[in-house]
């Protein structure tokens, strides 16, 4: 497992990957950051791609992110971030939306917790479910970060 810190304009991003692909995102900031151990080894050579392309989404540049990715989570929460990169850039869906994309209509509040398991946020783009309402929901880099990545995607929500 390798690991690298590299800055954005809303703070320090922490990323993992392994030989597969990149296994988490989280920004340093947020309530709950990446916390590295000493089985990851620092690397920023296996970051460059994931590096370059952040630039390139933070300077809007980029709407589509072209990585390999290797989350690790259930069966379930593997469809519920499949659903979620399906969302494009500038678009906002409800967990509803998502338990429909899913074929489980009923499943709502697992998609919520599956939603909010996300290792690899803003490239699996959690932070474009908001509610039915149309207002923001939780978000593990906190609603502010919300607001501001659904502002720079020029997103409709209500807060």
């Amino acid at each position: 497992m390798y690991f690298t810190i590299t800055p954005s304009p809303y703070g320090d991003i922490a990323l993992t990957a392994n030989d597969q692909g990149l296994t988490a995102l989280a920004f340093q900031d947020g309530a709950l950051p990446l916390i590295i151990d000493e089985s990851y080894i620092k690397s920023s050579s296996h970051f460059i791609n994931v590096i370059q392309q952040l630039a390139e989404y933070f300077s809007g540049h980029r709407t589509v992110f072209e990585l390999s990715l290797a989350p690790q989570g259930t069966p379930f929460q593997q469809k519920v971030w499949q659903a979620l990169l399906t969302i494009k850039q500038g678009d906002t869906k409800s967990y509803l939306w998502i338990a429909k994309k899913i074929n489980n209509e009923k499943a709502v509040r697992a998609v919520g917790a599956a939603n909010g398991k996300n290792p690899i946020a803003l490239i699996i783009p959690c932070h474009r479910v908001i509610g039915a309402n149309g207002k923001l929901t939780g978000y593990a880099g906190g609603l502010a970060l919300k607001a501001k990545l659904l502002m720079h995607e020029k997103a409709q929500f209500s807060v």
